[in-house]
């Protein structure tokens, strides 16, 4: 046909394969289908318990979320003697084929469920029964259903079909055959010669089945088998592939799917390791291996097996794929320590590769935490989803805050749902930024989110693209063994220095605001709880006290929670209202362990039962006001120590400043506030420094709305542009109570009202915003800034375990999609001689532009939860203006401060032991723990996790050197340095109760002690 177009040869060829799929697989007979449906899952033993039916196809069997058992029974026609024979079951939902035990087999997902169709159709729906049938064989299969798809969505809940069919096998080797030169073809230059012959072959084989029947298939087959026969030469680029699933475990669905997903998933890939022997999986996060040892003990040993047997790859170093922006340091750390002590105590297996695929942005403080927890390399493709510019590199080393590089690799095809196809080999060779200096490049492949990961789809074209001429080889191994080889090459790398930063999901800041709130205090008093344990044990206390295992479950929990789909706010509302019930529970739980650690150590420091002890788990003395009872005292506490509030309580300085609460004035020694008839802020006068905060003319604490049709993720980058109103002050009382000047002002906008509460304490230089919001609006954004008189062109962020500086200026294109940033406990503006910093107890959404700190407090989506933060919110920020710059001013300190308050506790009686004096005498008003470097934070005291050592962990925070001793109350028998795994680096010291310390910029250290008998 030398006349003949490409476009018409290529139609006839895929015409033809239409015809071929469609005669792979035959019905013969149908299946008898009973269903018993409940609302929640149930185990196997209570298969029957439900609500009993019987399904022909077209039947209805549930509503969204529902659950049923189904049985399926039938005998295989004799007719089909001799031939392959296989059952095509779909039941509009996700399905659970399971074994006489209830072990789970083989997961099916419904065809018609939600996917992105360029990477080719979803669905499973075909169990293998036998290669040659005898004919006669009964079908007695049950199966464990969810009216749900991948991504939670309805799909009508009826049973679409149940039947037992002959497979053509010659037929469906034949259409794979087609199926990955056809699209070989469309991936080739015109000028090639191989496109050119290929093409011919699948054309002339698309004549030979005009009619397709059993002679024509097979000589059809032998007809484009030369083609599929010729090897390529010498690589340029070899592909490293390997099976994926990636698996949220909540989302559009709520948890316990997420179980039952990982059941489906994990033995949809056990089978298809038994029929494709060069078969390579991998699946990450330890919750996910913990479900499956938890309710699939079996199913959980046979992925035992094959890890054992270096198939199946467990991946990643942390306990779940986290959202590393607003999770905090110290739960970071808890990722990776629980994430790679589970695949080490299970598996045997160090994890060396961070695998977070699909996190919306990556803190600058990583590369220290994984360096110092052993993990080497870091994967991830998100970064491929920005807006406005696209990241320079696919491999390079990756640069933290503190200077320590990981090798990071983003797949350059972009996903982690690969069809495995050849446009996805070409494409990676095609886009692959950094192919000058690299032969290696990384594919997943798979369908994830409960679709089973690969398919027969992705393994037949595989074993056709091994070594294909025309397509860069790919071959099937663990992504480690990528890794290593990649290592190989990382001296001709670029680097790429600080966060990296996703331009896109940036509502996820912001988004459900009460998750938030309860992280960070959980966080808080996880801290806090931790160091009272870690104080009893120092006082004297049997280390078998410490609550390890109570630590470690709601720890876990925590962490759970802290899923890039959970606590960013992308979930449905099922998942919220549940992760809220739990963590009001949980918080509840710890703040009632605190309470009881620090009463018995107030009565083993000698008050008297009942009498109130004032505790600061921070390592600088503290003074200042706190509320007890109703009644305010002024308190001085040592660092990381107790005192009685008899002895903690002092007279405050004297002051001839005035002290007012006023409609439209505070003023205290230090600060005096002036109010706009609006309620907003036109003057914030530091007295100290003789100058003025807030800039000449402009508003300050205006709570502006703003148009918001945004999802969970995004909100419009041009918000700015689309205010909706700014909310109207309806009544303000001031009053001074005690040592605070206060002022209250209520505001209305819509259905929506807020209660502030202005607070000046005395001799205080934050001025405090204390906040309840009953939000009630539907697609709208509130948020809050301050226009301070300070110019920079750098805002001072802190993030965890350091600070990062981004730009307030919108130069060029990277800095225009970096509007929205991440902050924890601070924002601060600062000029080498002044500054002004934004402090916050629970949000994490900021802007700084010019001079502007602005502050996003709540948002209204619609989707995925169109209840989304449609409730009640509390929360505080503070501002200081201070004189010199952040660092100067200590400001991460008063961020702690706000986060962190002086704890109370009344004393519990503790009987006296035998055997000499507790060590509480001699620590009695002495800090369990001392630096003496302004600028070393010690981020954590706690029990080591495999010995009764305490680890003590500390960072520098200010980006610069620190030299400085670490003291401690107790005498120590040995001080040594560990990693974050609580490995040991080397003996410090022995028998001291001091040592040096010197720190790097943003270096963290963790220290292991013995205290001495």
């Amino acid at each position: 046909m030398p006349y003949e177009t490409n476009h018409i040869m290529i139609q006839k060829a895929k015409q033809r394969l239409a015809k071929l799929q469609e005669f792979i697989y035959r019905p013969i007979a149908r299946l008898e289908v009973e269903a018993w449906v409940t609302k929640e899952p149930v185990p196997y033993a209570e298969r029957m318990s439900g609500r009993h039916i019987r399904l022909q196809p077209g039947d209805k069997w549930g509503e969204l979320w529902d659950c049923a058992w189904f049985h399926f029974q039938g005998t295989v026609p004799g007719t089909a003697a001799g031939q392959k024979v296989v059952l095509l079951i779909d039941i509009n939902g996700e399905l659970c084929l399971v074994d006489e035990a209830g072990t789970p087999r083989q997961g099916l997902t419904n065809v018609s469920s939600e996917f992105d169709y360029s990477l080719g159709r979803p669905g499973k729906r075909v169990v293998d029964v036998s290669t040659a049938a005898r004919g006669g064989e009964t079908i007695n299969l049950w199966g464990d259903g969810g009216c749900n798809d991948l991504f939670g969505h309805y799909r009508s809940g009826t049973l679409k079909e149940a039947d037992i069919a002959i497979c053509h096998e010659e037929a469906r080797q034949l259409a794979y055959d087609l199926e990955v030169l056809i699209e070989l073809v469309e991936q080739l230059p015109d000028s090639s010669a191989r496109k050119a012959q290929v093409l011919q072959s699948v054309y002339e084989a698309a004549l030979q089945l005009s009619e397709i029947n059993d002679e024509t298939v097979r000589l059809a087959k032998a007809h484009v088998a030369r083609e599929l026969a010729k090897k390529g030469g010498d690589p340029v680029l070899t592909i490293s592939a390997i099976g994926h699933a990636h698996i949220d475990l909540a989302w559009l669905w709520p948890i316990r799917e997420t179980i039952r997903k990982g059941a489906r998933t994990f033995a949809t890939a056990l089978r298809n390791m038994e029929k494709y022997p060069s078969y390579v999986f991998g699946a990450s996060q330890p919750q996910l291996y913990q479900w499956m040892k938890e309710y699939y003990p079996q199913l959980y040993a046979e992925v035992k097996e094959r890890i054992r047997e270096g198939r199946w790859e467990a991946q990643g170093a942390m306990w779940v794929e986290p959202d590393t922006n607003i999770s905090g340091g110290e739960a970071l750390v808890r990722q990776i320590l629980y994430g790679k002590r589970f695949f080490r105590e299970e598996f045997g297996k160090d994890m060396k590769v961070l695998w977070l695929p699909d996190v919306f942005g990556y803190t600058g403080s990583l590369p220290q935490l994984l360096k110092k927890s052993g993990v080497d390399y870091m994967m991830t493709q998100k970064l491929s989803w920005s807006t406005y510019n696209t990241h320079p590199h696919h491999s390079f080393m990756w640069e933290g805050i503190d200077g320590t590089k990981v090798l990071t690799h983003l797949p350059p095809e972009d996903t982690y749902n690969s069809p495995a196809a050849p446009r996805s080999l070409t494409k990676i060779e095609r886009d692959y930024l950094d192919r000058n200096v690299s032969e290696h490049a990384l594919m997943l492949f798979g369908i994830g989110d409960g679709g089973g990961g690969p398919g027969e789809e992705h393994l037949e074209r595989l074993e056709r693209e091994v070594n294909l001429l025309g397509l860069p080889p790919v071959v099937q191994e663990p992504a480690i063994d990528f890794f290593k080889r990649l290592e190989q090459e990382a001296s001709r790398f670029q680097t790429y220095r600080g966060e990296l930063y996703l331009e896109k999901h940036q509502g996820t800041l912001t988004t459900q605001a009460r998750n938030k709130w309860y992280n960070r205090k959980l966080e808080k008093a996880l801290r806090e709880l931790e160091f009272a344990a870690s104080l009893q044990i120092a006082l004297g206390a049997s280390p078998a006290e410490y609550p390890s295992a109570r630590l470690e479950k709601i720890w876990k929990e925590v962490l759970l929670y802290q899923f890039h789909d959970i606590l960013p706010g992308s979930s449905i509302t099922r998942v919220y209202d549940e992760s809220l019930e739990r963590y009001a529970k949980l918080l509840e739980e710890v703040q009632a362990m605190i309470a009881e650690a620090y009463g018995r150590i107030a009565g083993l420091s000698g008050a008297d039962a009942g009498e109130l002890v004032l505790f600061n788990s921070l390592p600088w003395d503290r003074q200042e006001w706190v509320e007890l009872g109703g009644s305010w005292k002024y308190v001085q506490v040592p660092a990381m120590s107790w005192r009685k509030l008899t002895e903690a309580a002092v007279e405050p300085a004297a002051s001839e400043h005035a002290f007012i609460a006023e409609d439209f004035r505070l003023e205290n020694e230090r600060l005096a506030v002036r109010f706009a008839e609006n309620g907003s802020i036109v003057s914030l006068y530091d007295k100290a420094a003789g100058r003025e905060a807030i800039q000449p003319g402009a508003e300050a604490n205006v709570f502006t709305v703003y148009h918001d049709d945004g999802d969970a993720w995004d909100f419009p980058r041009d918000y700015r542009d689309t205010i909706a109103g700014t909310m109207t002050l309806e009544s303000r009382r001031a009053y001074v109570s005690g040592p605070q000047a206060v002022v209250e002002q209520v505001y209305r906008f819509g259905e929506s009202t807020l209660k502030q509460t202005i607070r000046l304490l005395q001799g205080d230089d934050v001025l405090r915003f204390e906040t309840e919001a009953d939000w009630r609006e539907t697609g709208k954004m509130l948020r809050v800034a301050f226009p301070v008189a300070v110019v920079s062109d750098q805002v001072n962020c802190e993030i965890q375990f350091g600070v990062l500086k981004r730009a307030t200026t919108r130069n060029n294109a990277i800095e225009f999609a970096r509007d929205e940033i991440c902050a924890h406990h601070y924002l601060d503006l600062s000029q080498p001689d002044y500054g002004v910093a934004l402090l916050n107890d629970c949000k994490y959404g900021h802007s700084a532009e010019g001079n502007v700190l602005d502050l996003n407090l709540l948002r209204s989506p619609g989707y995925p939860d169109p209840q989304a933060d449609r409730a009640e919110h509390r929360f505080t920020y503070a501002l200081y203006p201070h004189a010199g710059d952040f660092i100067q001013a200590g400001v991460y300190r008063k961020g702690y401060e706000l986060n962190v308050p002086i704890a109370s506790a009344a004393a519990i009686p503790v009987p006296p032991q035998g055997g000499g004096t507790p060590r509480s005498s001699s620590l009695h008003g002495k800090p369990f723990l001392a630096i003496d470097h302004p600028n070393v934070m010690i981020e954590a005291v706690k029990k080591a996790e495999d010995s009764d050592h305490l680890i003590v962990r500390l960072y520098e925070t200010a980006g610069a050197g620190a030299d400085g001793e670490l003291s401690f109350g107790p005498a120590c028998r040995t001080i040594e340095e560990v990693n974050l795994l609580e490995e040991p680096m080397g003996l410090m010291a022995e028998n001291t109760d001091r040592i040096r310390l010197q720190f790097t910029p943003f270096e963290i250290k963790s220290i292991r002690i013995q205290l001495a008998e």
